[in-house]
């Protein structure tokens, strides 16, 4: 390799963009491939706390954007767990992404409950995890906690009422 050639580092932009569309585009075909069962969703008995509809695409579109950029954080610091966190990332991913199969084409709503505590537990893990190596990564995957808590109370009204 010539003097002037730089290797390139590992874990740059083209990573995050990489975590990004992985992620963005894993939530985009769930949707796809749910959209025809997500009219579920409007003629369900719902609780009084219930968001609208439009609210929830806006809401993962930001999770996951956070979500990619926290796994992306601990990758770049270059410690040895980091392929274990990844691991765990993708894999608390594919339990998300299976979580709108279960509840709206399916329509098991008290397994879709138990589901996203399995979720939870997992990201719960995976936060923590993440706060040992940096923090801001730690942080950028609270707002996903909270909203699977109240994801789960919000399922679980639902399978309460229908």
């Amino acid at each position: 390799m010539s003097a002037n050639v730089q290797e390139p580092k590992p874990y740059t932009w083209r990573s995050l963009v990489t975590l990004l569309v992985l992620t963005l585009g894993g939530g985009a075909l769930t949707a796809l491939l749910t959209r025809s069962s997500m009219d579920t969703y409007e003629t369900l008995t719902k609780p009084t706390f219930a968001p609208p509809e439009w609210v929830f695409p806006a809401a993962w579109i930001v999770l996951y954007a956070l979500m990619s950029i926290s796994i992306w954080l601990v990758l770049r610091t270059g410690c040895r767990a980091r392929y274990r966190l990844l691991a765990l990332y993708f894999i608390q991913l594919l339990i998300n992404l299976a979580w709108p199969f279960l509840f709206f084409t399916l329509e098991a709503f008290g397994l879709a409950f138990f589901w996203l505590l399995l979720l939870w537990g997992l990201v719960l893990i995976l936060m923590l995890r993440t706060f040992t190596y940096t923090r801001t990564g730690g942080w950028l995957l609270l707002p996903y906690q909270l909203w699977l808590t109240f994801a789960a109370l919000l399922n679980f009204f639902i399978a309460r009422l229908n």
